[in-house]
């Protein structure tokens, strides 16, 4: 039996980094859903045991006996916790992290209506390939998670954020002087791993400042970068290749990192607490004797590169396919993310030969979706959250991860709507404006529906970094490999055909799921040891 140790259950925003050694360890999760603060209080004189369960094989499980320390109870109000931050501090980290967020799905999509033009510069002739020098940043954006979240939880989430950031810099750089396309679809590549970590780690953030029921805003501020960020950055893109040519695109991206790289050094601050409390438990260390016990096993106890690297590749996978509702929820905005890069690759060949457009003209017609993701930020911070909370005051002010499904469950239907209205108004060649207003709708429902899913998996896991990396990972799967079969599937079946088939999809993973999650999902949480 592993041994007892007398220790206080620090307050980290994470399951527990407290343990005899790393081997009989919880590994931290890099992107953390704290539990509500009073689940996370122990009583003043109580005695509380933990057991903690592994998946790592080989490994024993450890029995610890929690007392209560005065310098953890303290953590709870200090002001370097940054729960208890100023709230223009709060935001200030908000904002630059966001910054971060925004620039990578710039990058990811920027290139979009310069596809031909790229296609004719390195003489490229196949629709697949032509569609791969786009979608391999997604590709990145799947495998760069799997190292980098690890990353931030050993060496926090801020120098990971900047040095990742100076990373994509670099191959942007690249991109821009790629002498063949092999060595653009490399440096993309590049270019893409280092942009996932804002996308992977920022969530995390997020949480790191505001409990479950202050974080709706910030999250929806948070959440615009991965979605509106592409529809803008193509919009750009077009006006920018048409004057100053393509090579022009990846040296603005480059500028734009360069500028955030400059205001996130000088201001963002560290906000993962349990790197702050291991900082200060090392600058404490100069006098042992004042160490307490729970600052002596944060010392002692850290995990190992290889430990953390275990459990970030092998768990998202478990949850994936141990627990179905995170599958479903993960597969859902899979396979919309999957549509709304498709709907990237396939624009210019619409709006460039259907209707005639110029290549800065075509991009314009990317703030359809665009503007449909603005417009669902007020419905995810005014009337989603409103519902949440409503729900949680009527269960006497505890929420549930089910009272997010309320808000996906009315955005839903908007998905396949804007679907159907984007493919056969496109297929009969309507007024330009209607296809544009269908990939409007299509962009609110993704939106509306995409912040209570990683709501959902943030309250509802243990292990919420993992749940959203497996998420992370299935979408950005999809969204690299939907654009190289969309040529070829919209010529046989037409945008009609086409799109009805991707709306038909969506009806059967969207909306029967979101209404039995809501009824059914607290009585399944209760029966998985996976979730809270």
């Amino acid at each position: 039996m592993a041994p007892t140790h007398e220790i206080k259950l620090s307050s980290f925003p994470s399951k527990s980094t407290i343990a005899p050694k790393p081997s009989q360890a919880s590994i931290v999760d890099p992107v953390i859903a704290d539990k509500p603060d009073d689940e996370q209080r122990v009583s003043e004189g109580e005695s509380q045991e933990i057991s903690f369960n592994f998946d790592q094989p080989n490994k024993e499980n450890a029995t610890v006996l929690v007392e209560p320390d005065p310098l953890d109870d303290e953590w709870l109000t200090d002001t370097r916790n940054p729960r208890n931050w100023t709230n223009g501090k709060k935001w200030t980290m908000a904002l630059i992290v966001a910054l971060y967020t925004f620039i990578s799905p710039v990058s990811s999509s920027m290139m979009s209506p310069l596809l031909p033009e790229i296609a004719l510069h390195f003489d490229i002739r196949s629709s697949t390939v032509i569609s791969l020098t786009l979608s391999i940043f997604l590709l990145a954006y799947a495998l760069g998670p799997l190292v980098l979240g690890p990353l931030s939880e050993i060496y926090g989430r801020t120098w990971v954020l900047h040095l990742s950031n100076i990373f994509s810099l670099a191959f942007s750089l690249g991109c821009a002087y790629a002498p063949n396309t092999t060595s653009l679809i490399v440096f993309r590549f590049f270019s893409g791993i280092g942009g996932s970590a804002p996308v992977t780690i920022g969530a995390g953030s997020i949480s790191d400042l505001w409990n479950e029921r202050e974080r709706a805003s910030a999250m929806a501020l948070y959440s615009l970068g991965p979605l509106l960020g592409p529809s803008l950055g193509t919009v750009a893109g077009g006006f920018i290749g048409e004057k100053i040519g393509y090579r022009w695109i990846f040296l603005i991206i480059a500028i734009l990192s360069g500028l955030s790289a400059v205001l996130g050094i000088t201001f963002l601050r560290e906000t993962y607490g349990p790197v702050i409390q291991l900082r200060i438990a090392r600058r404490a260390a100069a006098d042992k004797e004042k160490l307490s016990p729970s600052q002596r096993l944060i010392l002692e106890s850290q995990p190992s590169v290889k430990d953390i690297l275990w459990i970030n590749l092998s768990r998202p996978m478990a949850l994936l396919f141990q627990s179905f509702i995170c599958f479903i929820l993960s597969l859902y905005m899979a396979l919309l993310y999957g549509y709304y890069y498709l709907m990237f690759a396939t624009f210019p060949t619409l709006f460039q030969d259907t209707y005639k457009f110029s290549t800065g003209i075509a991009g314009l017609a990317y703030l359809g979706p665009g503007v449909g993701c603005i417009l669902s930020t007020f419905y995810n911070s005014l009337i989603a959250e409103k519902i949440y909370n409503k729900l949680a005051d009527k269960n006497g002010g505890v929420g549930k991860p089910e009272y997010r499904m309320p808000a996906f469950i009315f955005a839903s239907p908007l998905v396949p709507i804007g679907l159907f209205w984007y493919g056969w108004s496109a297929q009969e060649q309507l007024h330009f404006m209607m296809p544009i207003v269908g990939a409007g709708i299509f962009g609110f429902g993704l939106m509306c529906t995409y912040l209570p899913i990683s709501l959902y998996l943030v309250d509802a896991f243990k292990y919420a970094a993992s749940a959203i990396a497996a998420a992370t990972v299935f979408r950005s799967l999809l969204g690299f490999a939907f654009p190289l079969f969309g040529a070829q599937m919209f010529k046989a079946m037409g945008n009609g055909g086409g799109y009805s088939f991707l709306a038909g999809l969506a009806i059967i993973t969207g909306i029967p799921f979101p209404i039995w999650i809501y009824y059914r999902g607290e009585k399944i949480r209760a029966r998985s040891n996976l979730t809270r």
